[in-house]
Order: C-alpha cells, then structure tokens, then sequence
C-alpha cells in the first residue's frame, strides 16, 4: 500500500494580551521560538499571523504528537514575550486596514497585484497535504475529491465574525478569500498533460510567475508530490486539526484504492459542488447537503455516516479510526464557529469570545493557570 504521508501547516492568530486584538508581533515569536522551532515557523502576509508547519508524518499519530509539540512550544513562546496565539479562521473584531503588511518581496508583489483584496485577507487556514504515488494520479484524486470537499469543509467552519459583525456565517473565510483570482473548487482536468498546459499558459502570459499562486481548494501540489487540501478553516481544539487531517488522508487512500480497482465515482460539475460548499460555509454542520445522485438536500449528520462508511475500509489500514471518529464529537460539541457564536449569545463580548478561543487553543496542551490567562 502506498504511504499516504501527512504535512499540516496551522496560521495563528497573535493576539495581544491587553486589547484581545490581533498584534503585528510575528518577529517576536519566530525570534523568540528561534531555537527550538526555527524550522517549523514562517511569516505570512500579515504580521499578525504565524504559520506553524509539521514536517513529513508517516501517521496521524505521529502527526498529533509533532503537532502538539510545536503547538506547546508556540503557546510558550507566545507567553514569554507577553502575547497569545489562537486559532480561528478570523479575528472576531480586529480590522484588516490597521493590520501590517510583512514587508518582503512576495507580499509586496501580491499587494502591487491585488491591493486592497490582499491587505483585507486577513484570514487564518489550515493546510494538509497528503502524500500521492505520482501527479498523474494526483489529478485524478483531485478530480474525484472535490465532490468530497464542502463535507470536510463543514467540519472545519470557525470564522463567524468579521470586523465586529456576526456575518451570518458559520465560515466568512471562504467569503473574503473568494475575492483572490484562482480560488475556490478546481475544475476537472482529464489528464495531468491538460493541468499541466493550463499552468504553463498561466506563466507564460505573465499572469502567475509559479503554480503556488493557485490557490484552490485543493491542488496537486506543484513542488511536493503531495495532494494539498486548502479549503478548511483554522480549528481551535488539536483534535479537531487532527480529525479532519485524518479523514484527509483516508479519503485520498480509498480513492486511490478504487483506482486501483479500475472503479471510478461519478464526476459533477463545478457549478453543483459550489452549491454544497456555500451551504456548509453558511450552516456548516447544521446545513443540508444536496445528494446530487438521490437529487435531494439531505441534513449534514446522514452525509457524514455515508462518509465515514465510504472510507472504513482503509481506516484501519492507515492507524486512523479513532480519529477519524472525532467527527461524531463535532457534531456534538458544535464546530468552533458554533462554541464561538454560543459565548457571544451569552455575553454578548467580543472579547469574550477571543478568550475563549485562546483557552480552546491552548486546551490539553498547557496546564494550570496559564491557560485562561
């Protein structure tokens, strides 16, 4: 069987201890967590964002125990220079024009390409890339896995404010990012030869300098011989990054595994899938979900029990049943956008919610006082 490897990379929120605004500190950390995380830790657009990436993971397990390493790591070095980190997919209240830009050549680019789309970006991912036997087969991974998408992406939804406001939203992420060129659900592409060529065209007319300006849902990856999922929103709780990694990795092994059977999954189009996914950016795990083979909407949880059954035949293969199955928990618990909007119904403060984000992020990972501070 092929190793369907794992790489996870997590934007931060860094928040300030005082206003629970986000603060333009990233030097502080990656200077101040130099010494153990100088690898793992890179600026991003904004400075008030860090990313936080694992290396190659051969399982989910070993996956959870660099993640959460790096994450005690960064909490701690957050704390030594008098800062937090959080997750979410948005900062519940801060505002995108008193956010510093991180001056280096690429955002500098990217802001002279885009500008006020780049600058208003101020949003927070969770990325996974899982291992692919070849790009060939990758394109055809990616062509069935786009189906599967807004499934994974309801999991993930944590971004339910936005300046201030309730958007209305359990993810107002996707919202703000749609803005970007090349975003969104890839299109199908019938062969590797014909992505190719559409990334060569790209290039060669000066539109993108690299394939990395793509920036869909989910990609090929243009450097890695990796399957790069982009879609989901910055969890809070390390389970909860975990899980949906997870469920990743399984999707991509069964349907390789089908491949390798000859089967192949029905293929719609962009415009039907697109439907499913504003449906869960909207209600994520509250939402109905077309089931474009019954033609009917069908209530989330029902999808889910489909999902978990259509890859129970590689989660024990792969060492990832028991966290594949903290899916049943979020639906449970609520997404973070759901525990976020519940803390704001009750006190109805922003701050509030930014506290409780941070201790969510914090959770099992620091002990005792520290983690409400």
């Amino acid at each position: 069987m092929h190793q369907f490897t794992i790489g996870i990379e997590e934007e931060y929120q860094i928040i300030d201890v005082e206003s629970r605004d986000l603060i333009s500190h990233v030097s502080k950390i990656i200077e101040g967590g130099k010494a153990v995380l100088s690898e793992n830790l890179k600026h991003e657009m904004h400075e008030s964002m860090i990313e936080m990436e694992t290396g190659i993971c051969q399982n989910i397990q070993e996956a959870q125990a660099e993640l959460t390493n790096l994450r005690r790591h960064l909490i701690n070095t957050a704390h030594e220079q008098g800062l937090r980190v959080s997750g979410g997919g948005t900062h519940p209240f801060s505002n995108w024009e008193h956010n510093t830009i991180t001056n280096g050549e690429r955002y500098n680019k990217i802001v002279d390409d885009m500008g006020d789309v780049a600058r208003g970006n101020l949003i927070f991912g969770l990325h996974v890339h899982i291992g692919i036997p070849n790009r060939e087969e990758g394109v055809r991974i990616q062509n069935v896995m786009r189906y599967f998408l807004p499934h994974v992406y309801a999991l993930s939804v944590n971004s339910p404010f936005w300046i201030g406001r309730s958007t209305g939203f359990k993810s107002y992420r996707q919202e703000i990012f749609v803005k970007f060129p090349r975003t969104g659900i890839p299109s199908y592409f019938n062969s590797l030869a014909e992505f190719d060529s559409y990334v060569d065209l790209l290039v060669k007319t000066g539109t993108i300098d690299n394939a990395k300006k793509i920036w869909w849902d989910l990609r090929v990856h243009p450097f890695y011989p990796t399957i790069e999922f982009r879609i989901c929103d910055m969890p809070l709780r390390i389970e909860e990054t975990v899980c949906l990694a997870a469920i990743m990795q399984s999707l991509v092994a069964k349907i390789y595994k089908l491949h390798q059977q000859n089967l192949s999954f029905r293929s719609y189009r962009r415009l039907l899938l697109n439907e499913n996914k504003w449906r869960a950016s909207k209600d994520g795990i509250h939402s109905k979900l077309i089931d474009f083979g019954k033609e009917e909407s069908v209530p989330y949880p029902d999808l889910l029990k489909e999902l978990l059954e259509f890859i129970d035949d590689v989660v024990d293969e792969l060492g990832c049943r028991k966290e594949v199955e903290y899916a049943w928990k979020i639906l449970e618990n609520g997404t973070g956008a759901d525990r976020q909007l519940a803390i704001y119904k009750e006190t109805g403060d922003l701050k509030k919610v930014v506290d409780y984000m941070i201790s969510e992020t914090e959770y099992g990972i620091t002990h005792g006082e520290t983690a409400s501070q």
